[in-house]
């Protein structure tokens, strides 16, 4: 699925409405350059899951737990992780396998340590069309993923 949008606003709604529809277990693996739009998505989703905390980037604690909504959400930021060994040391097993909903920004830097079922949320930024133009990818690996087909925005 493609979407290209030309606002935060249609991002966060996009998240929204995944948000609303995903499942326990769920992974999705966010990739894009800095300033496109990752957190803007995160945010949606946990909206959609009715988080009530505010979203803020992991950067520095690699993950946030936000345990308001339906689901818990687990927000996962690995741009600084220099060895992967240091996602096991937190228990990213637990996370990822558990009954929360994981969102992973920059899963490219740890691709090996991704399930074989996930979610990928390509976001890229479009300058030849404008300054908040964002075309998002979403690609999905798995059966369980088969609801993402009722997204429409």
């Amino acid at each position: 699925m493609e979407f290209i949008f030309d606002s935060v606003d249609c991002t966060i709604e996009l998240g929204r409405q995944i948000g609303s529809i995903c499942n326990p277990g769920d992974i999705f693996c966010l990739t894009g350059d800095l300033g496109t739009g990752k957190t803007h998505i995160t945010k949606g989703i946990a909206n959609g899951l009715s988080v009530k905390e505010h979203i803020t980037s992991p950067t520095f604690n690699i993950v946030n737990e936000y345990h308001s909504g339906r689901l818990t959400l687990y927000h996962f930021d690995v741009y600084r992780v220099s060895d992967p060994d240091e996602i096991y040391q937190i228990g990213f097993d637990e996370y990822i396998f558990g009954n929360g909903v994981s969102i992973i920004e920059w899963a490219n830097y740890i691709e090996e340590l991704i399930p074989d079922q996930y979610v990928h949320i390509k976001i890229e930024k479009l300058p030849e069309q404008g300054e908040n133009f964002r075309k998002i990818t979403i690609n999905y690996f798995g059966d369980r993923y088969e609801y993402l087909k009722e997204l429409s925005i």
